[in-house]
């Protein structure tokens, strides 16, 4: 069990997982006050241009959507693929208007637009007086009923930036939170933002009966997309430049599988002490 390598362990569990899958709980519960509002995008979202901004929620909830647990949250700008993700305790409205607002600062983009899906977490007055009570207002819009496709860029990273980090399991501990912000703010968002390239949708051709989607010739990280735009600001392009050069990609896989390891040895001292208590 010591010398095996992740890869091989995927192999192996392969064939168990697929007649075992685990799927997350859904927990939005639609917000009707603002719905009338706040209206559905209409058409695909524009990613030509960087400010383009989705962000969802992820709950942490195990088996049950009973009781207090951790939810992440999910901030994707869709022209570069820039993410960002962070934990909140039972995501009030409160804990993630603040973290919105954290992440709309250190954002090496304008944001322009904000979609989400039809949450209570999102469709709320706080959030939507924050976005159009502004001097420049940020056009707010939300996801058509049961459409979880309105939401797909940002449905993506939710299982590639969190399901894929953190998995499946119930984390019911308030002080895991800062644990996992440690991590999301830290070295995952610099390894998925400046070294994880990904091919972009260009155009979907219509042939016949079948859609055929065309994408770009070459991968691309979110980091490189942001400086080769040129509606990105020269003085944000020099922050990237800057951050991008004292980071290390192997150093910083070494330190998420560290704090990984270090999250979920502190997450079974804290599930057996509540056992015991």
């Amino acid at each position: 069990m010591l010398a095996i390598s992740p890869a091989q362990l995927d192999r192996v569990l392969q064939p168990v997982r697929v007649r075992y899958p685990r799927q997350g709980l859904a927990t939005t519960r639609p917000g009707t006050l603002l719905r009338g509002q706040v209206p559905t995008r209409g058409g695909p979202p524009d990613t030509r241009k960087p400010g383009s901004v989705e962000a969802d929620t992820v709950a942490h909830c195990g088996n049950t959507t009973a009781g207090d647990y951790v939810n992440s949250l999910t901030f994707t700008e869709l022209f570069s693929g820039w993410t960002e993700n962070r934990a909140v305790w039972n995501k009030s409205r409160h804990a993630i208007l603040g973290q919105l607002k954290a992440l709309e600062e250190k954002a090496p983009f304008e944001m322009k637009n904000f979609h989400t899906d039809n949450g209570t977490e999102f469709l709320n007055w706080a959030l939507y007086e924050h976005l159009t009570g502004r001097k420049m207002k940020v056009p707010f819009t939300r996801s058509r009923a049961y459409r979880k496709n309105d939401n797909a860029h940002c449905e993506q990273k939710n299982w590639t930036h969190v399901r894929q980090l953190f998995g499946h399991e119930r984390f019911e501990h308030s002080d895991l939170v800062a644990l996992m912000n440690d991590l999301y703010a830290n070295e995952w968002s610099q390894f998925t933002n400046h070294f994880k390239p990904t091919f972009k949708l260009r155009k979907r051709d219509q042939r016949g009966s079948k859609t055929v989607r065309v994408y770009e010739p070459t991968p691309q990280t979110p980091y490189q997309r942001l400086l080769a735009s040129p509606d990105i600001a020269a003085a944000s392009k020099t922050r990237l430049r800057q951050e991008h050069a004292l980071l290390d990609p192997f150093e910083l896989k070494k330190n998420i599988e560290r704090k990984l390891k270090n999250f979920f040895t502190v997450l079974g001292n804290l599930d057996r002490e509540a056992t015991k208590s």
